[in-house]
């Protein structure tokens, strides 16, 4: 029996390390340019039918598309771009979660409603015309402040 157990042992052990290996369940949004009725059932479909994928959501109006499952977000992006559209990760976010959402290049006329272009910084540059503003009018430079007046 000891044979035995050693490899009841040792399958169980490999049938758990299957489990352990599973993509997270996650959410990709991706930005796709669909037209008509057909290119937004030929990506869903395309979509659909990769392993792992639990739900798809297309809004074509946003011309996005919300893919959860264990899925892998390259897959599912190199799976879209596979019917010919043209398509990349969603780039925009909601406007009240950027803490400095009026910095340079942050606004894209394409970008849906209450969206702005994810930020590679949230917070002003150090010579930001605010910034200079307010330090020429500290009570620490009695002097500036005087001589503008």
């Amino acid at each position: 029996m000891g044979a035995f157990d050693y490899i009841s042992s040792f399958c169980s052990y490999t049938y758990a390390n299957a489990k352990t290996k599973r993509k997270p369940l996650q959410t990709v949004d991706i930005k796709v340019k669909m037209d008509c009725d057909g290119c937004e059932r030929r990506v869903r479909n395309v979509v659909r039918r990769m392993k792992g994928v639990k739900s798809v959501e297309v809004n074509r109006k946003q011309s996005r598309i919300t893919v959860n499952g264990h899925v892998d977000p390259n897959k599912v992006l190199k799976r879209v771009k596979s019917t010919g559209k043209k398509a990349e990760f969603w780039p925009y976010i909601p406007q009240h979660m950027v803490y400095y959402p009026f910095a340079p290049g942050m606004y894209d006329k394409r970008a849906p409603a209450g969206h702005i272009r994810n930020p590679t910084q949230s917070f002003p540059t150090a010579n930001a015309p605010e910034e200079n503003y307010v330090s020429l009018f500290s009570d620490d430079n009695v002097h500036a402040a005087c001589s503008i007046m």
